[in-house]
């Protein structure tokens, strides 16, 4: 997190020098507002918990079909403030449909990969991300943020799969495989099933994982503990 601040002058100064004509002036708004020190005491901070269903595991072979996020305020999941929305996509989901059940037809009807982008800045303004594996989420989501304003996002996040990695460590524990898997960490700490591979449901699933991790820290976490 701490390269933030020069990678986003690096993008300022590239795009200044390019001429660039995608519209980046949102993402700089968004900048501005998601500085954050590491000593804040997460019961001060609002987060946005975020979920992604893809057509593959990487940008180069699939495309970003739908997104779920939820705000965490007051040390509370905000259920008011979830949203789910399915995109449309350039390409077929393919055998994906069988692991997150997103069928073309149903993406047709789904709203622009920009339109998206739109709403989600307003969304994350002056709140940090939470994903659970957050490289995959990131990775679209990027991709997505190049296209739109020719920069990646360069926003500071929280990765609960990594926060249960260090716990794990610290107690000298074996990560066995499927060990990190979110429903896996879930029941670590006695949180019910949820349904798999639908972006809000994570979502939802990762908020919760989050305020039970911070909660098991002990009183007066600070951000600096989940980075």
């Amino acid at each position: 997190m701490r390269s933030l601040p020069l990678r986003r002058a690096y993008y300022r100064l590239r795009n200044h020098v390019k001429g660039s004509a995608a519209d980046a002036s949102s993402l700089y708004d968004i900048w501005h507002h998601t500085f954050f020190s590491p000593t804040e005491q997460i019961r001060d901070l609002e987060f946005l918990v975020v979920d992604t269903e893809t057509s593959a595991l990487t940008t180069q072979e699939g495309e970003l079909l739908s997104i779920g996020w939820v705000v965490i305020k007051d040390s509370a999941v905000d259920l008011g403030s979830s949203q789910h929305h399915l995109l449309q996509v350039e390409e077929s989901v393919g055998q994906s449909a069988v692991i997150h059940q997103l069928r073309d037809c149903e993406l047709e009807n789904g709203i622009s990969p920009e339109a998206m982008m739109r709403m989600f800045l307003q969304q994350v303004r002056g709140r940090i991300l939470v994903f659970h594996h957050a490289d995959l989420d990131m990775a679209f989501l990027d991709q997505l943020s190049l296209q739109c304003f020719g920069m990646p996002l360069l926003l500071p996040y929280i990765d609960t799969l990594q926060v249960e990695k260090r716990r794990l460590l610290h107690k000298h524990q074996a990560i066995e495989k499927g060990a990190l898997r979110l429903a896996s960490c879930r029941h670590r700490y006695n949180l019910p099933d949820y349904p798999a591979h639908n972006a809000l449901m994570d979502a939802l699933a990762t908020a919760e994982l989050l305020l039970a991790q911070c909660v098991g820290k002990g009183r007066d976490v600070r951000l600096r503990d989940l980075y």
